[in-house]
């Protein structure tokens, strides 16, 4: 007989099964609840979570609100989101403040002052000889 080969039983004798009995607590100790009451409990509690997950979402929403209206970021998504950016000023202009000395590149290329673009004081009449002796 090799390892991997059990003793066989000889057929037509079945060994009796003897149940196990386990010991279990009586019922009076443990405290059960009403499938009803459970049920309305867990819709309340998923009510709760949904809830959250909107204000955590909104939060979010609302850092990259502010960091957008700094107008120092290219991209308002660059500076992760903390808590501590939405309840101080001082927190958000200092988060920027590293970033941008860490990561100059995510600075806005937004041109500042007059580039000679756009709307200007021309008044209503246009003296194209008057421009070129000015740019002369």
């Amino acid at each position: 007989m090799t390892t991997n080969e059990t003793p066989q039983e000889p057929e037509g004798e079945e060994q009796p099964v003897e149940p196990q009995e386990t010991p279990q607590e009586p019922a009076d100790d443990a405290e059960t609840f009403p499938r009803a009451y459970v049920e309305q409990l867990r819709q309340e509690n998923g009510k709760y979570r949904q809830r959250a997950q909107k204000a955590d979402t909104y939060a979010q929403q609302l850092h990259t609100s502010r960091v957008a209206a700094t107008g120092r970021l290219q991209d308002p998504t660059d500076l992760p989101y903390d808590e501590a950016h939405l309840e101080s000023e001082e927190a958000l202009s200092a988060a920027i403040d590293a970033l941008l000395q860490a990561k100059p590149h995510l600075a806005s290329g937004r041109p500042k002052g007059s580039i000679g673009q756009g709307l200007s004081d021309a008044g209503s009449s246009v003296d194209l000889a008057g421009m070129l002796r000015v740019r002369a």
